[in-house]
C-alpha cells in the first residue's frame, strides 16, 4: 500500500514542483492543499498521511494536526537565528548572503520546533521571487525526498534565539532607509520584489512609484518603475 503525503502550499511555483514530485516518486500518493479551510482534521483523518509538509504556508496550523501527525514546515533561516516573520527580507537587510533552509517540526511556539535537516541557500543576488523559486526546488527535490529514503530524527534547536519581526507595508518606502549606499538600495528593492509583497516605493504628492526588476550594472541601478495615483 502506498504511503500518503499531504503538501500544503500557496505559491504557483510550489504547485508546479509538487506535480513534478509526484512524477518522480510514483510509489507515494500525494495530496495537495491550497486553502486554509481545506486542511481540517476530518480531511487529514481520511487520508492518514505519513507526513504533512508546509512549504510556504502562512496560515495557523491547528494543534490537533501537529499533535497527531508529523507536520514539517520550512523556514528560510538557520534556526534558531531568524525565528519569526519576513525571514528573507530581514536576512538581506542584514547583508547576509548565504543562509539555510530549516526543516522543522511544527509545535506551539512559532519556528521553535525540533530540526530535521538544513540545506544551504545563496541569497546574494536575484529578486525575492527568484530566490523563493530557487528555495522551492531545493525543498521539493532535495529536502522532502530525504524523508522518503530514510527515517530522520528531529533534534532540538541549539544556539542563540534571534527573533525577526514581520515587515509592514509602510516599511517598503525607500525613505525608511537612512543614507543608503548603492548596494543597500539594490538589496532593498530586490528583497521586496515578489507577488503579494509590497514592492519598494516612493511617494510624491498624489502619486506613488513602485520599483522592481532591479539590476546593478556599471555602478548604476537599472530596473522597472510604475507610477500611479494613490
Amino acid at each position: 500500500m502506498k504511503q500518503k503525503i499531504i503538501i500544503a502550499t500557496l505559491k504557483s511555483w510550489n504547485i508546479k514542483n509538487y506535480k513534478k514530485l509526484g512524477e518522480l516518486y510514483p510509489e507515494f500518493s500525494f495530496f495537495l492543499v491550497q486553502k486554509e479551510q481545506d486542511l481540517s482534521l476530518e480531511f487529514v483523518k481520511k487520508i492518514e498521511p505519513k507526513y504533512i509538509f508546509f512549504p510556504h504556508w502562512s496560515f495557523y496550523i491547528p494543534k490537533e494536526l501537529y499533535e497527531n501527525y508529523e507536520c514539517i514546515v520550512f523556514h528560510m533561516s538557520d534556526l534558531p537565528f531568524g525565528r519569526g516573520g519576513s525571514p528573507l527580507q530581514n536576512l538581506i537587510l542584514r547583508n547576509i548572503k548565504k543562509t539555510k533552509i530549516s526543516a522543522l517540526r511544527v509545535c506551539e511556539e512559532l519556528d521553535a520546533g525540533d530540526i530535521y535537516l538544513k540545506k544551504s541557500l545563496d541569497i546574494s543576488k536575484g529578486s525575492a521571487e527568484q530566490i523563493y523559486k530557487k528555495a522551492s526546488k531545493l525543498i521539493f527535490f532535495k529536502m522532502i525526498p530525504r524523508f522518503f529514503k530514510t527515517s530522520i530524527k528531529a533534534k532540538p534547536q541549539k544556539g542563540e534565539v534571534i527573533i525577526f519581526k514581520r515587515r509592514k507595508a509602510e516599511q517598503s518606502c525607500l525613505n525608511t532607509l537612512q543614507n543608503p549606499n548603492l548596494n543597500e538600495l539594490y538589496n532593498f528593492i530586490r528583497m521586496l520584489d515578489a507577488p503579494t509583497y509590497p514592492k519598494a516605493f516612493l511617494e510624491f504628492g498624489n502619486f506613488k512609484l513602485d520599483l522592481s526588476k532591479v539590476q546593478c550594472k556599471n555602478q548604476k541601478l537599472i530596473g522597472r518603475f510604475e507610477i500611479y495615483e494613490k
